[in-house]
């Protein structure tokens, strides 16, 4: 193939290669893409001659399709290139709503119980016409992804994230903390929490993922071994069980509703790193009016929380800085 014979390559034919790959069958990706099954054909003709070897594969006496290992390789590309498409478009669309439109926020859940509320209430206050649609997942891994493919425009996540194009701004400092039955185990409602008081009783802990087993790696080199009974992503779960169950749970404090009268809440945890609250968004993407009000709006409230909970710095004095705004 000629060095330049790609740039004869167009997106209609990557968007053809997609439709077929997606359907499984011409007959199929045409009726999808609103066209003859003969154009379509055409141009996925036309991008094998370009690329000059064979993309799909078609059954002779069957209507099905699939893509051969060049076809493969191809599609990964376009499908980088339609994402980074749909990145721009919604660049363009910010820049014309300015102040109006849509702002699209990805949440999980101690978030979205804690911080949310008070942060779109002051935001409705400043930008009445900007609608903020939510999009919520127990884990902000996938968050991120929809964050990378310009799906979303900013995302409260936890450090550390995965490898992607993004810029943070850090809100809150996130103790861990043990929770206990308000009726038992006072030999734990020491403040602040030994590390060593966590070995060999039973533990209910957040679902495991990336971040908490960072965390009890960090644990276990400290010689500790948890003695973990249950995992889960429901923060109104674990609360519940800590109350009936005479277990205790290590979570973040945000996690916890401080009115339940059935817990009591010890911590932070001596030499245990908090974790952080940061609002990510795509560091190559134009930042909207609407954007940028958000974040101000989210760190000035989380400034404020972080003031009346008063929470301990944790003994490793760990710590974050806000990141450059574009």
């Amino acid at each position: 193939m000629k060095p330049y014979a790609l740039s004869e390559l167009e997106l209609r034919h990557l968007i053809a290669l997609k439709a077929v790959a997606s359907a499984g069958s011409f007959w199929k990706a045409a009726e999808h893409l609103g066209c003859s099954q003969s154009a379509l054909s055409q141009q996925i003709a036309t991008a094998e001659a370009v690329v000059e070897t064979k993309l799909i594969e078609r059954s002779r006496g069957r209507r099905s399709s699939c893509l051969t290992e060049a076809g493969r390789l191809l599609l990964g590309h376009a499908d980088a290139i339609v994402a980074r498409l749909r990145a721009a478009h919604a660049d363009i669309t910010a820049l014309a709503e300015g102040a109006a439109g849509t702002l699209r926020i990805g949440v999980f859940e101690s978030v979205g119980a804690r911080i949310l509320p008070s942060v779109i209430r002051e935001f409705h206050r400043k930008l009445p016409n900007v609608q903020v649609k939510l999009v919520e997942f127990a884990k902000d891994d996938q968050l991120m992804v929809l964050l990378e493919r310009g799906e979303l425009d900013l995302s409260f996540a936890v450090p550390p994230l995965p490898d992607g194009p993004f810029q943070t701004t850090a809100l809150l400092e996130d103790p861990y903390v043990l929770v206990t039955p308000s009726a038992g185990l006072k030999e734990l409602s020491e403040d602040p929490v030994p590390l060593e008081a966590l070995r060999s009783i039973p533990l209910i802990t957040p679902g495991m993922g990336r971040k908490f087993e960072t965390l009890e790696r960090f644990i276990e080199s400290h010689g500790i071994a948890l003695d973990i009974v249950f995992r889960s992503n429901q923060n109104s779960t674990i609360q519940a069980l800590v109350a009936v169950n005479g277990w205790a749970a290590l979570v973040p404090r945000l996690n916890l509703d401080d009115n339940c009268p059935d817990i009591h809440l010890s911590g932070p945890i001596r030499d245990l790193p908090p974790r952080w609250i940061v609002l990510a968004w795509h560091k190559d993407r134009f930042r909207s009016r609407a954007s940028n009000t958000f974040e101000d709006t989210a760190r000035q409230f989380c400034a404020s929380l972080a003031s009346r909970k008063s929470p301990k710095k944790s003994a490793s004095g760990s710590g974050m800085r806000k990141s450059g705004r574009r």
